[in-house]
């Protein structure tokens, strides 16, 4: 339904308590528990994740920006005028700026977020910022059905966009389906502009995502006090430390959160009991070789039109159009 914030019209779509504890309570019945990877991104998360990407350690925000700020023009030329740009898990906007200086005559920016006070401070931030842009902000977990408010003109085309390789948080499955859904969402004459990280080194993987200023290991932790506010849950944070590891084999940094003790946690009406060193995974971070990510459009029946990457191949930017 339609909220309005001071200045923004909105739509919102976040998932209901319930839906979010079911969530939870299933993936921790798994063998290996795991928690939901939207509980990383409240407002409180987002903040903190906005911390981690100025971090030395963390090359993937600086490496995509300069990325998108060596190639925008370039970019903004395969996308062509008068197209409606959306963003899935928009954060703070900043890499869209890159590209809003560069297309000709948007549409609309449409950002969708799961952390509602981020999203539309940095909606209204945006708003500011490109008065001539209209701003169409959406609450949603973009992993599950929403839909896109109506332009406020005809666009000759929608273009999705999806930095940071967050989708590398997915498993290959729900890779393959949100590509689906993005693919459904943009329309036959849609594209989608994507940040997909590369394979490198494990010293340097594992550094990224284990910062000395221990600003991840908050970040991670923050999602036990987010179980707790939003499912009932009493997760005790001070019982759990952080580790992230590369599994060289499956290709992806695993986030850990590792029980320092022997506990049982209550989540809703469900007890679940951890052993001391045992983990749960919060967020994986798969990394890829340029033919993965077009085998990953393929089964979502997009091609990779065009490719670009920094000078050392740390990291790519990927525009797809529908295969058909």
């Amino acid at each position: 339904m339609d909220r309005s914030n001071e200045t923004l019209d909105y739509l919102d779509f976040e998932p209901a308590r319930q839906d979010v504890r079911s969530q939870v309570q299933e993936l921790l019945r798994q063998r290996q528990k795991r928690l939901p990877t939207m509980l990383l991104y409240d407002e409180k998360g987002s903040r903190l994740f906005d911390q981690i990407c100025e971090l030395p350690e963390y090359y993937p925000t600086r490496t995509e920006m300069a990325i998108l700020n060596r190639h925008a023009a370039e970019i903004a030329d395969a996308i062509g005028p008068r197209t409606r740009l959306v963003e899935f898990g928009s954060g703070s906007s900043m890499k869209t700026r890159i590209l809003l200086d560069e297309l000709e005559h948007p549409v609309a920016y449409v950002p969708i977020d799961i952390s509602r006070e981020h999203l539309l401070a940095a909606a209204e931030t945006i708003a500011s910022d490109y008065p001539d842009i209209p701003v169409q902000p959406v609450v949603a977990d973009y992993m599950a059905p929403f839909d896109l408010p109506d332009p406020p003109e005809r666009p000759k085309q929608t273009t999705g966009f999806f930095p940071g390789s967050t989708v590398g948080n997915m498993e290959t499955d729900d890779g393959v389906a949100f590509l689906q859904n993005v693919h459904d969402v943009v329309g036959e004459k849609g594209a989608l502009l994507l940040g997909a990280d590369l394979r490198k080194d494990r010293n340097i993987l594992e550094a990224a995502y284990n910062d000395s200023a221990g600003v991840t290991a908050a970040f991670n932790l923050n999602a036990l006090h987010v179980a707790n506010e939003r499912v009932g849950a009493d997760f005790d944070p001070d019982g759990f430390r952080h580790r992230a590891v590369y599994d060289e084999e499956a290709g992806r940094v695993e986030m850990r959160l590792i029980s320092r003790k022997q506990q049982t946690v209550r989540v809703g009406d469900e007890r679940f009991e951890f052993e001391p060193d045992e983990y749960m995974i919060t967020e994986y971070s798969h990394k890829y070789r340029m033919e993965d990510v077009e085998a990953l459009a393929a089964q979502a029946g997009m091609t990779v039109e065009r490719a670009w990457t920094d000078p050392d191949r740390l990291f790519s930017v990927q525009y797809l159009r529908s295969a058909t």
